[in-house]
């Protein structure tokens, strides 16, 4: 049985609470795109990776970002920004939402991905273009974990660099259960839906159920 599960047709009874319909900015502030949906654990309610709607740039349409990627927007209310550029979206795989439904489809979709957020060969500082090359000081064995920082302010201050937009340390992406402290917005709606859990997933399994009876109709 799957262990991950999507939202869906829930809703929220406040829909402030609810992050869906939010906007995401990449790099240079340009858009990528907004929240459609989130995956989350079925065992804690923990948010693994925001679905984001292209809006028709992307020929698949979707992508998705891990929640500990994302910090909030400091040129938008309420919205939220990421170390992404429309080209390094468009060398993720295509994400397709049925590879939820079977643990060893979902399993080998997160590896392909994953595998993408592998650091470029060529350096940059966060945010731009500009190639740079660092010292033996700021190499990244030598500078502050970014993640220990705790902060996006952190990261620049360190002197740390990221490679394509991704922190030079980092092979892979590292899926944190719990992306909590990204802003009032998005930790209000991870709280709801940890505590309205069993209740979102029994409405998924509800809906499930329908579509199936409806297709063999």
């Amino acid at each position: 049985m799957a262990q991950y599960g999507m939202l869906r047709d829930y809703r929220f009874t406040e829909a402030a609470e609810d992050i869906r319909g939010a906007k995401l900015y990449g790099l240079k502030n340009e858009k990528l795109g907004t929240i459609d949906d989130v995956i989350f654990d079925h065992s804690t309610g923990s948010i693994l990776y925001v679905v984001v709607d292209t809006g028709g740039w992307l020929s698949t349409k979707k992508f998705i970002v891990p929640a500990d990627r994302l910090r909030g927007s400091i040129e938008h209310a309420d919205d939220f920004a990421v170390d992404l550029n429309k080209a390094q979206v468009e060398s993720f795989p295509p994400y397709n939402e049925s590879d939820l439904e079977s643990d060893e489809q979902w399993s080998d979709y997160e590896g392909k991905y994953r595998s993408k957020w592998k650091a470029d060969p060529v350096m940059h500082r966060e945010g731009t273009d500009r190639n740079i090359t660092p010292t033996t000081q700021q190499m990244p064995s030598n500078s502050p974990s970014p993640r220990a920082a705790g902060s996006t302010e952190a990261i620049k201050d360190s002197g740390a660099f990221t490679q394509g937009g991704f922190a030079a340390s980092t092979d892979t992406v590292e899926i944190s259960q719990s992306a909590n402290g990204i802003g009032p917005r998005w930790d209000t709606f991870q709280n709801r839906l940890r505590e309205r859990r069993k209740e979102v997933i029994n409405t998924g399994r509800n809906q499930s159920a329908a579509d199936t009876y409806r297709k063999a109709s």
